[in-house]
């Protein structure tokens, strides 16, 4: 048995739907840039490739939590997405082999310190600062392949305060599922305990304290969010 210095995090994970069991999360990548009325509406250009960005797996969020309000920003915005959740991987995994290495599905949010963004954008900086802290990856439980088939299409909502903000299907992104999971394990040696935040549609804005986040995909639970006050 291995003596650590300090007690060690608890293991990341995520519920199962209709299960006792939880997935186990190792590292959580994320795509943005995935869907061409987003990249307008963020002022890029979407000839470009999706960007490939992580957070970390103790960055979770579980359904029916509070975020709160993050310290080092004034632009708290949301970023509602399919989520994938994978059982296996590797590296270089060929596209019509992909989908097998596919565990299930799940609603998230990447949150997102906008205002830092536009300035890591315009500098050409790295993207910890605005997407990869504390609270920042709310993701709902993870509906098993075998309930749902492998998902090609379906809608993608997010509402606050009981207004719809988005509303696309994934039918509309620009990498597709298995192009995404093929594209990262020519980079990362993808293992069991991945997830992967799939990109998010337009109508992302801001959020402030109380603000109630309701995010769902056909087929999958939904997730709902709280905003809460100003992280100590």
């Amino acid at each position: 048995m291995v003596a650590f210095a300090v007690t060690p995090p608890p293991q990341a994970h995520l519920d199962i739907t209709g299960s006792d069991e939880k997935f186990p999360v190792r590292r959580i990548y994320c795509i943005g840039k995935n869907y061409v009325a987003h990249i307008i509406e963020m002022n890029a250009d979407e000839r470009d490739p999706p960007v490939i960005f992580m957070k970390p797996a103790d960055a979770l969020v579980k359904n029916g939590g509070e975020i709160p309000y993050p310290v080092f920003t004034n632009n708290f915005h949301y970023e509602c997405e399919l989520v994938v959740a994978l059982k296996s991987g590797g590296y270089n995994i060929p596209e019509a082999e992909a989908s097998g290495h596919i565990f299930g599905y799940a609603v998230g949010l990447d949150m997102t310190r906008r205002d830092h963004q536009a300035a890591a954008l315009e500098k050409g900086l790295p993207w910890e600062i605005t997407k990869s802290f504390d609270q920042s990856a709310p993701v709902g439980p993870v509906t098993r392949v075998e309930d749902t088939g492998v998902m090609t299409t379906g809608h993608v909502r997010l509402k606050v305060n009981g207004q719809t903000k988005q509303d696309a299907d994934i039918s509309l992104l620009i990498w597709k599922i298995d192009e995404i999971i093929a594209k990262l394990s020519q980079q990362h040696e993808l293992k069991a305990g991945d997830i992967i935040m799939t990109g998010t549609p337009a109508g992302v804005g801001a959020v402030v304290t109380g603000d109630v986040l309701d995010c769902s995909v056909d087929g999958l639970e939904p997730m709902q969010v709280r905003i809460g006050g100003p992280a100590a």
